[in-house]
């Protein structure tokens, strides 16, 4: 019976990848102009998830020790020679279909650690307990929603279609069925926790801030700034929110 809880929640969780077939109907314009709201609302939800949810957690489980700093450090240091591998692939060809910017296949990989990482906390917390596995899926689901949508975004501009936004996203998050897995199997293995978190957590910072800032910046018209100062607050806000649901 317990597999099978563990099981229907991870699947919620990474049926939310599919939120953005909702943008499907939206037309071009519309869309391109949302656009500059959800690449905020994106950049300030990574930051406001390193901070008020990621950090947090890692500390209060190990201190923050020279280990999680270091851990942190790497996973920064992994992400910028993932990206400059992944610039030497596409050449300097601009993004397009055929070609999409390599921002969003870093966003692809930093996705898919973040969803290992929530299979292993619900499937963690089933094995504490029930109760406790349910609230923490309900946190993940909402935690998950607002991302999904920034990430939706990401990979559309990025240079992905709709439908394989849809489809890469969807399979990003099937890892967190690797994660629940990995827990059932071997037990609750917190020391694998503890390393995922800051590792996560200095992928996001770097996707955030190398990645999603710079690109905001190409927009100049104050109007259209101010829409993006404005996700990019309700991002940390939204995150900030999701505290007292833990």
């Amino acid at each position: 019976m317990l597999w099978l809880w563990i099981l229907l929640s991870v699947l919620l969780v990474s049926l939310l990848s599919l939120i953005g077939i909702f943008f499907l109907s939206f037309k071009k314009e519309f869309l391109h102009k949302l656009m500059a709201f959800l690449i905020s609302f994106a950049a300030g939800a990574l930051l406001g998830d390193v901070f008020l949810h990621l950090l947090p957690e890692a500390v209060e489980e190990a201190g923050f020790t020279l280990s999680l700093s270091l851990t942190l450090l790497a996973g920064i240091i992994i992400f910028f020679i993932l990206e400059k591998f992944i610039h030497w692939r596409h050449c300097h060809i601009p993004a397009s279909k055929e070609h999409p910017h390599p921002f969003a296949w870093m966003n692809l990989l930093g996705d898919t650690l973040h969803n290992f990482m929530d299979g292993l906390i619900i499937a963690g917390s089933y094995l504490t307990s029930i109760p406790l596995g349910v609230s923490t899926t309900l946190a993940v689901v909402l935690h998950e929603i607002p991302q999904e949508m920034g990430d939706f975004s990401v990979l559309l501009k990025g240079g992905f279609t709709k439908s394989k936004a849809l489809l890469y996203n969807f399979l990003t998050a099937l890892s967190a069925l690797l994660g629940a897995l990995l827990v059932f199997v071997a037990g609750n293995i917190p020391s694998l926790v503890d390393a995922i978190v800051p590792f996560t957590a200095g992928g996001f910072i770097y996707i955030a801030t190398a990645d999603l800032i710079p690109e905001l910046h190409k927009e100049t018209l104050p109007t259209k700034s101010l829409v993006q100062l404005l996700g990019f607050v309700v991002g940390i806000v939204v995150m900030f929110a999701l505290l007292f649901l833990e």
